[in-house]
């Protein structure tokens, strides 16, 4: 069993001809039939908007992608603000979600009208402080604690979270801010990270519906919207299932009606936040095999190493592995499939049964479009690659070009003799 990618061989011979491996590669096509499918799924609620957590794949060209298909942002940093109001994204269309927060970047939040989602109840304070006043429209992020149970047993565990507030906090919260003068509320929470099951946002639905009949109930406030935040995952192994969005849209439409609907709360907006299932299986790692290596286990060396995709290094996490123009060849060598930093760590496979892998072969790592490049680092002074988008006309468009050596020394210009670096 495997999974397909969206480039062929020939396409990628084409490729690096200009553009040398490593690269990560995304496509359009894919990337806006998906978004269209969101919106479809929440079309039932007027006002349903998707703000793109920009943390998965910071690239204003990617964003600029979904922006047209009428996603906003979700950012939780100066930098990711600062992306977004170069493309244009700002107002409401921004949800600033952050933790432990600069004040300055409130600041700049509140400068580009963006709503600001509380995830401490001593940010209010703050914020008055640093803005003189409080905005009209206004978010506060829930945590439940204790643990999160889906159908299929306990998801996670929100006591042990950093995030959110408490529900007494919350109601607290709420008050304060009606009397400070905030007008429509919002009510975030985000308990589960990559479920491929369709129950996980209905179920949360249900939780946040019912505290926010109780919010109006007992503080008066007007709640303008719930964020469903992220947590809908992706099938990174070909054997799983993939989330239904289509069903997942409809489980929150039958909690709303049940819920807010009945009473009398049918003007509350749903929106999302999602990076994973937005980007994830949109974007690829392309890499070469250039060394092997045969002693107590059988290695293949590619050009790519864990500073272009830390999440197999960091988490143990799955990703998929096609060679290129073997896709119907026989599985049946096993190999770890290594990148050459000085880690044992750095490894993309761990006896992962594949085609017989020659040097010069080019190997797909699938489902990098989220949290793929975006966690890259520069151990072991490993230089990160270039970010390549496919059109949908087939055509490539390089969207970020490779790092150089120049731009890995450039913070050292308070060095003395800096100019040597650049030679």
């Amino acid at each position: 069993m495997g999974k397909q990618p969206f480039v062929t061989l020939e396409e990628v011979e084409r490729i690096v001809k200009e553009y040398p491996t490593p690269f990560h590669l995304y496509d359009e096509k894919g990337i806006r039939e998906n978004a269209r499918s969101v919106y479809e799924a929440f079309s039932w609620n007027k006002g349903f908007r998707e703000y793109f957590a920009v943390k998965a794949t910071p690239n204003p060209f990617l964003m600029q992608i979904l922006h047209e298909e009428g996603c906003g942002c979700d950012c939780s940093s100066m930098t990711e603000l600062q992306l977004s109001e170069a493309i244009g994204v700002t107002g409401e269309e921004i949800m600033f979600s952050s933790n432990d927060t600069p004040p300055e970047e409130f600041r700049k939040a509140a400068q580009l009208g963006a709503i600001i989602n509380l995830d401490d109840i001593t940010h209010i304070d703050i914020v008055e402080r640093e803005l003189g006043t409080l905005p009209e429209t206004m978010s506060c992020r829930f945590n439940p604690g204790g643990f999160y149970k889906l159908s299929n047993g306990i998801m996670d565990n929100p006591g042990d979270s950093k995030y959110g507030m408490t529900e007494e906090q919350i109601f607290d919260a709420f008050r304060i801010l009606k009397e400070k003068g905030v007008k429509h509320f919002g009510i975030h929470a985000f308990l589960v990270s990559n479920t491929v099951g369709n129950d996980y946002y209905p179920t949360l639905a249900a939780t946040l519906f019912r505290l926010a009949v109780r919010l109006n109930e007992e503080t008066g406030a007007h709640i303008s919207f719930i964020n469903l935040s992220g947590g809908v995952g992706i099938p990174y192994r070909p054997e799983e299932t993939a989330a239904d969005i289509a069903k997942i849209g409809q489980g929150v439409h039958e909690v709303y009606d049940h819920v807010l609907t009945a009473h009398g709360m049918d003007d509350v907006r749903i929106f999302t936040e999602m990076g994973r299932f937005m980007m994830g299986p949109y974007g690829c790692l392309i890499t070469k095999a250039i060394n092997e290596k045969h002693i107590y286990k059988e290695y293949i060396g590619v050009d790519a190493c864990a500073a272009n995709l830390m999440r197999p290094a960091m988490y143990g996490a799955y990703h998929h592995v096609t060679v290129l123009g073997k896709e119907n060849a026989a599985c049946d060598q096993e190999y770890d499939i290594v990148g050459s930093l000085c880690e044992n760590n750095d490894k993309f496979a761990i006896d992962r049964m594949l085609p017989k892998i020659d040097m010069g072969d080019y190997l797909v790592i699938h489902d990098t479009g989220a949290h793929g490049f975006s966690m890259g680092y520069n151990y072991n002074g490993r230089l990160w690659s270039a970010e390549l988008l496919k059109k949908e006309d087939g055509s490539i468009q390089l969207i970020r070009r490779a790092q150089e050596a120049k731009d890995y020394f450039a913070t050292f210009d308070c060095f003395p003799v800096y100019e040597k670096l650049l030679n």
